[in-house]
């Protein structure tokens, strides 16, 4: 009786049962890079280029400037 309740426990326990760690460690990292890559996409998405500004720039610095 005492080693089936003890191999039953050592089955749930991490240190005894490397395939449900091993499992349980890939789905940590599909859902982190996942997350990674959402996160980055939302990043880009809010930091993008919004386009060209208007700016003036001072005509003595034209290809072809004029002066005074």
């Amino acid at each position: 009786m005492a080693d089936e309740s003890t191999t039953a426990h050592e089955m749930k326990d991490v240190n005894y049962s490397w395939v449900s760690t091993s499992r349980f460690l890939f789905y940590v990292m599909v859902a982190g890079s996942i997350a990674f890559t959402v996160a980055m996409c939302y990043s880009l998405w809010v930091h993008r280029y919004e386009g060209k500004p208007n700016i003036e720039v001072p005509s003595n610095t034209l290809y072809n400037p004029v002066y005074k």
